[in-house]
């Protein structure tokens, strides 16, 4: 049977593609909002350029769909041609598109920093949870109650100003140092407490999902519980446990922009905090400034939805149940009363078996 083969290199063909006609679609979308906002600001010849820089992508995006050799190199040179054009002029509005663009990098910074805290604290919160013990199973349900119970932007507060006063009640220098945190540390350590008490009925709910044979068949091996949980239950629950997390990493990274209520500093400010700097200088740019800041977490939100959905269908791969696994189904052959053997296909007759050499073949009964 001939089988289609998809090749090594369509799958990053793909993502250029998909990269390049995102950039040229987001920025004609706001192209006309830009200059209708700051119409005196702009030189004709700017927004021409843009316009051409756009079209290009787009363009260059589209010919990777093709099967000419030299739409990778033309790509390629969009690519590099455009970013280096908009760093260079600083885009159409001076430093303003790339002050913004300068908080995306510490926006998923914080969003990477709080998810890897929220995972580890929702895996040992799900074992609390799961576990007989009961200052275990205490411990956790105060802490998913107390964190899904309040609001995030509170939580950020009392992390931010509330962990100092109490150093304070120590009447300890030291104390108030360790328990002076920076915004950024403040972030990571409100979001991922918030978020990991949420994940944890996720990975609980993940834990829960494999059977109980599992578990019983580690016993009988004689696995201790942590490498019945390491080896057997984590790696088959992990399938059931990554597309919400995927879920709440990418409204994570979008409610990193509360964390620009604590007055973060100006050079580890995220994106949010940069708009609203950049924002406050020209009250005429205010929907320039907030119209970009918009676009990139649509962008960053779409980037992050694509790879979770590719995570999800290679997670999920052997647990498929379509026409190939229908194809790739044995048959087996079965004796019927009329001296025949019978399979789901139909009847085939005795003369039509060809025995296996060395192999004895007897008559139905």
């Amino acid at each position: 049977m001939y089988a289609a083969e998809v090749p090594k290199g369509s799958t990053y063909q793909l993502i250029a593609a998909w990269l390049l006609l995102a950039e040229g679609g987001v920025g004609l979308v706001f192209l006309p909002i830009i200059v209708l906002s700051t119409k005196t600001n702009i030189d004709p010849a700017e927004i021409a350029a843009f316009a051409i820089g756009c079209a290009l992508s787009l363009g260059a995006g589209a010919l990777l769909y093709s099967k000419w050799a030299w739409s990778w190199w033309l790509a390629l040179a969009v690519s590099v041609a455009v970013p280096a054009w908009l760093f260079a002029t600083g885009g159409l509005t001076s430093e303003k598109e790339g002050y913004i663009a300068t908080g995306v990098v510490w926006t998923i910074g914080l969003a990477a920093a709080a998810i890897i805290l929220a995972v580890i604290l929702a895996l040992f919160g799900a074992l609390g949870r799961l576990s007989k013990n009961p200052v275990a199973y205490g411990i956790t349900g105060f802490y998913t109650s107390f964190f899904r119970g309040t609001p995030l932007i509170v939580q950020l507060f009392l992390i931010y100003l509330a962990l100092p006063q109490i150093g304070q009640s120590f009447e300890r220098l030291s104390v108030v140092n360790i328990l002076s945190l920076t915004t950024f540390q403040a972030g990571v350590l409100g979001l991922g407490l918030n978020y990991g008490a949420y994940m944890t009925e996720i990975f609980r709910a993940g834990i829960q999902s494999v059977g109980h044979g599992q578990a019983e068949a580690a016993d009988a091996l004689g696995m201790s519980y942590a490498q019945r949980m390491r080896r057997v239950v984590l790696p088959q629950a992990t399938r059931v446990i990554i597309p919400p997390t995927g879920n709440e990493f990418i409204a994570m990274m979008k409610d990193t922009a509360l964390v620009s209520f604590l007055g973060v500093e100006l050079s580890r400010a995220e994106l949010f905090r940069r708009a609203q700097l950049a924002a406050s200088e020209n009250v005429t740019e205010r929907l320039e400034a907030f119209l970009v800041a918009a676009g990139m977490y649509w962008l960053l939100t779409a980037i992050f939805t694509y790879f979770q959905r590719r995570l999800e269908r290679r997670m999920g791969k052997g647990y498929e149940r379509g026409t190939q696994a229908a194809q790739r189904k044995p048959h087996f052959i079965q004796a019927t009363p009329s001296g025949a053997f019978g399979s789901g296909a139909g009847v085939v007759d005795l003369p039509e078996i060809q025995a296996q050499p060395g192999m004895p073949v007897e008559p139905p009964p």
